[in-house]
């Protein structure tokens, strides 16, 4: 199996979860982990992470906050499964709540600078109700201090597989107690 972990927005391939899943996945021989720098416009996100699918055999998803949004995205459209942490559900909404009109365009970096045009692309590129929504565990913190959790709950209900923590945060912090459960959600797909 193949997993491609998608990053959080100002977040990079070197992420403390996206890390831990590649560490932990060492120790396991038929699962590969991929670490793609997502820090560019959501067009190149969604064609860069489409196209590795097309070329890779069994493929998953793990995504965090915004690499949670894309990750919907892309396993919707490929059928495919996925795990989302603490997803950003409207992360167009967010940008503009966080950031205001007054700080738009936000420099990313030197690739990437956020401006209102790409928040209209999230929104368009945005599904309004799941196909596959047996396909997704949706991991929640209650403390997350960035995301509403209950948006995710709403969305992903009542077919996907949701698990709601007290307390926590936007990062996770436990997440790495959390990847054995991952994988074999993961795997639960492409068993024989």
């Amino acid at each position: 199996m193949n997993i491609i972990y998608l990053h959080g927005f100002q977040s990079s391939p070197l992420s403390l979860k996206g890390q831990q899943l590649y560490q932990y996945s060492q120790y396991i021989s038929e699962c590969q982990v991929h670490l793609p720098d997502l820090n560019c416009p959501p067009n190149q996100v969604t064609n860069f992470v489409s196209k590795m699918i097309e070329e890779l055999d069994d493929v998953a998803l793990v995504g965090s906050s915004l690499g949670g949004f894309y990750a919907t995205q892309i396993a919707e459209n490929f059928n495919i499964p996925a795990v989302l942490i603490n997803p950003a559900v409207q992360p167009w909404v967010l940008f503009r709540t966080l950031f205001g009109v007054e700080q738009l365009p936000y420099f990313v970096n030197e690739r990437w600078t956020l401006d209102d045009a790409q928040l209209i692309t999230l929104e368009q590129m945005a599904i309004q109700k799941l196909q596959y929504s047996e396909n997704f565990l949706v991991l929640l913190q209650q403390g997350d201090e960035v995301i509403d959790y209950h948006e995710a709950e709403q969305f992903y209900a009542p077919s996907s597989f949701i698990i709601t923590e007290m307390n926590g945060n936007h990062a996770m912090e436990n997440f790495a107690e959390k990847i054995p459960m991952v994988i074999e959600f993961l795997s639960g797909f492409y068993q024989p």
